[in-house]
């Protein structure tokens, strides 16, 4: 079981790409899983509590400009990329609806995997993502009403209640066994963990894209090309910030590693829950397309590994511009 889920981690990106075409191939069997959506998420965010341990936030005190301007980046260049992004193309109704979603959520839940690979600051990247994740049932609402409020026949109460139930609460949880039973976690669920969340979330793209097979046949290639730019410019811009904030090399990776890479998976159950199946869509498309891409980063960056050196130097500088 531990060689499957070595395995399952190692070939991610293709069995994502595998799920949405049997979604394709078969609308009607996996067509109702897209209603299951929030409880897969549950458990998936409930693995990744199980990964995280206090000191993961000591970071925030270590290091607090890293992380601020990490998380920063997070909840300002994907959802200004998603609004922009979409006008470009010409979306309009739900699938806008969804690409504000996937830009407002936090980072994904593969990112920690994906910047261990392109050997950048895995540090960061647990803390970016675990804060991005508890602050989400405020900021995600926040930023999705003000995106898209004229469309949007939901309130701010039921988006938060919605993401705390499937994001917040486990992920507490998780954190709360890994806290009382670590030894236990760390023994006999650590290792199957990568398994579990690459099923669950090969398991949500192929139920979201076999209720949407339709518009993904004749609206994907639109949708593919929004996804496409919001995902490489959010790696673009997201390293790009941290260079210029005077990161050094593992952080600026990290950095636009958590930006580009987008908690799909909540995009989705929020789209599902509070609007329409095609909603999900893009959603769906860019679960696909995300780990692709940022498996082929981290393969690129792998062989060029980061000097401790300069990064020593550039973590120097940055904290002495902390306030």
């Amino acid at each position: 079981m531990r060689r499957v889920a070595e395995l399952a981690g190692q070939w991610f990106a293709v069995l994502v790409v595998l799920g949405g075409v049997a979604g394709l191939l078969a609308p009607t069997a996996l067509a109702p899983i897209a209603s299951q959506i929030p409880l897969f998420l549950g458990i998936i965010m409930f693995g990744m509590g199980l990964t995280l341990r206090g000191s993961d936030f000591g970071l925030v005190l270590r290091r607090p400009w890293a992380v601020l301007l990490g998380v920063v980046c997070q909840y300002t260049i994907m959802p200004l990329l998603a609004w922009a992004i979409g006008h470009l193309v010409g979306l309009e109704g739900a699938a806008m609806i969804g690409m504000i979603l996937v830009g407002a959520a936090p980072g994904g839940t593969a990112s920690n995997v994906i910047v261990y690979l392109a050997k950048g600051d895995t540090a960061l990247s647990v803390t970016l993502t675990a804060v991005s994740t508890l602050l989400a049932p405020l900021l995600t609402p926040a930023i999705v009403l003000w995106l898209a409020g004229t469309e949007l026949d939901v309130t701010y109460g039921s988006l938060v209640t919605s993401i705390a139930q499937v994001v917040l609460f486990p992920v507490l949880a998780g954190l709360l066994v890994r806290t009382f039973a670590g030894g236990l976690v760390e023994r006999y669920m650590l290792p199957y963990l990568p398994l579990v969340s690459v099923a669950g979330i090969v398991v949500v793209v192929a139920g979201i894209v076999a209720a949407n097979a339709d518009a993904v046949l004749s609206t994907g290639l639109l949708l593919a090309l929004a996804v496409i730019l919001h995902n490489g410019l959010g790696l673009a811009l997201g390293y790009g910030a941290a260079r210029v904030g005077r990161l050094g090399e593992g952080a600026s990776r990290a950095v636009s590693v958590e930006v580009g890479m987008q908690n799909s998976g909540l995009a989705a159950s929020l789209a599902t829950t509070h609007f329409t199946p095609e909603a999900a869509l893009p959603a769906a498309l860019f679960s696909v397309w995300h780990n692709v891409s940022g498996s082929v980063l981290a393969s690129f960056w792998a062989r060029r590994p980061v000097a401790p050196e300069g990064d020593r130097r550039a973590a120097a500088e940055a904290s002495s511009l902390q306030p």
